[in-house]
């Protein structure tokens, strides 16, 4: 195990690199990137990091680190080279928002609780946006555009909550997941309408968006949720095919009484 003693001469070794990748002699493709063409890179290399988590994959999790760590540096010398910022700056204010954001660990503020901390940590984001003069037209305001669907869903809804738009009990979020199914069941039911397809979209959208509340609600993150059940079905999809396959049957070809019976047997077997 390293410590900060052996990491840091690493770390400028990795700047070091950046900087000779993008010089004047350098690799072209590295050279030619800006932070908007590298900007899919970094939200693919955050998502194998997750992926990696998720795995308990100890291994390719210090490779997927390492993979998004090297956006950051990335993205901040394109920053040095507009002389916008640099890697120290980067660092400098994180290490500063940290400490500003935990009193009660670096300043005089007593011990929290969770709950105690994630309100003080909205309270302190909030002073500072007025610090700024960036006071929210709405309180909204700051969940990113660019979030997955599913986990922009779970924020605003988490956001409304914050000043009281939200159920009381997580039964009345759940019967509203149940209104949501029947209005897309009703749109469905009138598909031969030209309007159809444009109307049962945003009724399973609402329909979406209810599920994620429901989550929230029962304080459950959808965005890993889905990601589990995502996983979970391609195991069990996966078992279908190789049950199948040491049986002599063509998976595609099986009817879905057969499929299904194949599902409950691989589902029983887990």
């Amino acid at each position: 195990m390293t410590g900060r003693g052996t990491a840091m001469p690493r770390l400028e070794e990795l700047l070091a690199i950046m900087v000779r990748l993008r010089a004047a002699d350098g690799c072209p493709w590295d050279r030619q990137q800006t932070s908007a063409s590298i900007a899919p890179y970094t939200i693919e290399e955050a998502y194998e990091v997750a992926a990696a988590i998720e795995r308990g994959d100890a291994l390719h999790l210090k490779d997927e680190l390492g993979d998004l760590l090297f956006q950051v540096v990335f993205h901040a010398q394109i920053a040095s080279e507009a002389r916008q910022f640099d890697f120290e700056a980067v660092a400098g204010a994180i290490c500063d928002k940290l400490r500003r954001r935990h009193p009660h660990v670096f300043g005089a503020g007593g011990p929290l609780s969770v709950a105690e901390q994630s309100v003080a940590w909205e309270d302190i984001k909030a002073r500072e946006r007025d610090a700024a003069g960036s006071a929210p037209s709405s309180h909204l305001d700051g969940v990113p555009q660019a979030l997955p669907a599913l986990m922009r869903a779970f924020k605003l809804s988490k956001r409304a909550a914050r000043v009281g738009f939200d159920f009381e009990h997580p039964g009345q979020t759940a019967d509203k997941v149940a209104e949501e199914l029947a209005e897309v069941r009703e749109a469905a039911a009138q598909s031969p309408h030209p309007d159809a397809s444009r109307q049962i979209s945003e009724e399973i959208g609402d329909l979406l968006f209810a599920a994620a509340n429901l989550a929230r609600k029962l304080d459950v993150d959808a965005e890993t949720a889905l990601r589990a059940a995502n996983a979970k079905f391609e195991r069990r999809f996966r078992g279908m095919e190789a049950l199948a396959a040491q049986r002599g049957e063509v998976f595609a070809d099986l009817g879905l009484a057969a499929q299904e019976r194949l599902w409950q047997e691989v589902k029983r077997g887990e």
